[in-house]
């Protein structure tokens, strides 16, 4: 699900819109860790969770 993402790109948790954008700090596998605006370090199971990628204007 989560495949595409690489270190650097901005994500939004649809299931956590109150995070903010984040920035994928590394993918290890269906293991995810994101730096977020108001929720720190998180790392989440892609098989769980969709993140969007966010288009920086």
């Amino acid at each position: 699900m989560n495949e595409f993402l690489e270190p650097g790109m901005l994500v939004r948790n649809p299931q956590a819109p109150e995070w903010g954008v984040g920035q994928v700090q590394s993918r290890i596998g269906d293991r995810i860790t994101v730096n977020f605006e108001h929720a720190g370090k998180q790392v989440m199971d892609g098989r769980r969770v969709q993140l969007t990628l966010v288009i920086p204007d």
